[in-house]
C-alpha cells in the first residue's frame, strides 16, 4: 500500500480526495502548510507528495525545493496541484523539480493516471 502525503489547506479538498485515494488503496498523510510538508516529507517518508501550490507559511514550490535540496526527501515523486492554472504555471513547478503538474477541479481519473505512473 502506497503512502501519499497530501499538502492541502482547503479542508473541503482535502476531504474530497482523500476518500477517493482511500478507496483506492492508499494510505494518507496530511499536511495542512509547506512548512508542515517539508517536516512530513523527512519523517513520514511518503511513496509520493500531492502538493498543492497555494499554501500558507510558504508556498508548494518552495516546500518543493526545499523537500529537493534534503538527500532524504529528494527523490519523492511530487505533483504539483493548483486552481489557479495560468500559463507558464506547469513549467514552474517543473522548474521548482515537481515530476508532474495537475489543476483543480481534480480529474480523479487523470491523477489517479499520474500517480500510478510515478509511483
Amino acid at each position: 500500500m502506497a503512502k501519499i502525503l497530501l499538502v492541502e489547506d482547503n479542508e473541503l479538498n482535502r476531504d474530497m480526495l482523500s476518500r477517493r485515494l482511500i478507496r483506492r488503496g492508499y494510505l494518507l498523510v496530511f499536511a495542512m502548510d509547506g512548512e508542515m510538508a517539508v517536516n512530513m516529507a523527512t519523517s513520514e517518508l511518503p511513496d509520493l507528495i500531492l502538493m498543492d501550490v497555494s499554501l500558507p507559511i510558504f508556498d508548494g514550490l518552495t516546500a518543493t525545493q526545499k523537500i529537493r535540496a534534503n538527500p532524504v526527501t529528494m527523490n519523492i515523486p511530487i505533483i504539483a496541484l493548483t486552481a489557479h492554472a495560468m500559463a507558464g504555471d506547469k513549467e514552474k513547478a517543473l522548474a521548482a523539480g515537481c515530476n508532474d503538474y495537475d489543476t483543480k477541479p481534480i480529474d480523479i481519473k487523470r491523477l489517479l493516471e499520474k500517480i500510478e505512473a510515478l509511483l
